[in-house]
């Protein structure tokens, strides 16, 4: 299992260099700052929670280079009072980001929980939300990990398991996972 630091090492020796990009703990809120001249783009997550390192390593490894040129991608962020329609507007956004951050979740060996992000709606379901995400990562077996996802997953795979095949152990993490 990860801790924040080996994330933040294993992020930066994967993308660092390629991507000028570097991943800081720490934060008091998430944040993706672009470069600057003289300075990486940074992606700060929060305190040092592995789970919060994950999820915004997911939103930047689909995000495009266009993306990338804007703080925070240039994505709107509701905060978590959002009234049930606009949590299901919420919810369409975050499939995928969520699914990549499940495969992050199982190559780091860390358990993975859909975040509805929303204190706010005490008895809401957030069962369609977890099943959309779960068939996302199955769609993402068969069409293709996002290729900054697939790197990274099996840079933390690779770390953790060096003997085990990668595509072999995401199937049988999603087969666990069906059940």
């Amino acid at each position: 299992m990860f801790t924040a630091v080996q994330l933040i090492e294993a992020f930066n020796a994967c993308f660092l260099s390629r991507f000028n990009t570097t991943l800081v703990g720490g934060a008091d809120e998430p944040l993706y700052v672009p470069a600057k001249q003289g300075a990486p783009a940074t992606l700060y997550f929060r305190l040092d929670y592995p789970s919060s390192a994950l999820h915004e390593i997911s939103h930047w490894c689909l995000a495009g280079a266009q993306r990338r040129l804007l703080e925070d991608y240039g994505y709107w962020y509701e905060t978590d009072s959002r009234s049930e329609q606009q949590q299901r507007l919420f919810e369409q956004v975050e499939v995928k980001p969520q699914a990549v951050e499940c495969i992050l979740h199982w190559s780091a060996g860390l358990p993975f929980r859909v975040s509805v992000d929303n204190l706010a709606l005490t008895d809401y379901d957030p069962t369609p939300f977890q099943q959309a995400v779960h068939r996302q990562v199955g769609d993402y077996l068969i069409s293709g990990i996002p290729e900054r996802a697939l790197t990274f997953a099996k840079c933390l795979l690779a770390y953790r398991l060096p003997s085990i095949d990668f595509d072999e152990f995401i199937k049988q993490q999603y087969e666990n996972n069906s059940r």
